[in-house]
């Protein structure tokens, strides 16, 4: 009696001899010559830009430092001269405390400049605005002429000028401007303008 035929398992596919196919990989790829000089050409353009912006900050971060102190220096020589007495007379004179005008003066009104012999940093000193009309200092020294360290590449000038305010006419001579301008390193430049008025005749003192 012949044997009945197996048949194979719907689960198992049949043997075809063959090996089983594998997924093909991709092949690796490299840069070219071509890319690679393309590549050193644009990060050397990079890095020189990024260069040239920290060598600009480098340089222009001490200009600010400059600047301030040339400002300091302005305000604190615009301030000493503000606080200078503004009286019709010199303070030398015998009616500096009660002249209602220049011709109470027994010496004549104080002209712009300082008297003979007066200076900033010795005595006699500088005792009216208009003394400090047509200052100047090369290197910055203190109200005692002591040089201020660390100053000595900085100039100083000071103008003083009858100037309108207000109410108050430039031919009043009652108001003066008083201009301050100092030079420093590297170009450095500060000008600071300022104002006094003589609203009293014995206010000013």
């Amino acid at each position: 009696m012949p044997l009945p035929a197996i048949s194979a398992h719907p689960l198992t596919r049949p043997s075809t001899g063959r090996a089983p196919r594998r997924l093909a990989r991709p092949l690796a790829r490299g840069l070219t010559l071509v890319e690679l000089l393309l590549f050193v050409v644009v990060v050397g353009v990079a890095m020189a830009a990024v260069l040239r912006i920290f060598v600009q900050a480098t340089v222009a971060g001490a200009d600010p430092m400059l600047q301030r102190q040339a400002l300091a220096i302005a305000e604190s020589l615009l301030e000493e001269v503000q606080l200078q007495p503004f009286t019709f007379c010199d303070s030398e004179d015998e009616h500096v405390a009660t002249a209602a005008s220049a011709a109470d003066c027994a010496g004549g009104a104080d002209a712009a400049g300082p008297e003979a012999g007066e200076s900033r940093g010795a005595l006699p000193s500088f005792d009216h605005v208009n003394d400090y009309h047509g200052y100047s200092m090369s290197g910055i020294v203190d109200v005692t002429g002591t040089a201020v360290p660390g100053l000595a590449g900085y100039t100083a000038s000071v103008t003083v000028a009858p100037a309108a305010l207000h109410t108050i006419g430039a031919g009043s001579g009652d108001a003066v401007r008083i201009t301050v301008t100092v030079t420093g390193p590297a170009g450095t430049s500060v000008s600071l303008d300022g104002y006094r008025s003589r609203h009293a005749p014995n206010a000013s003192l």
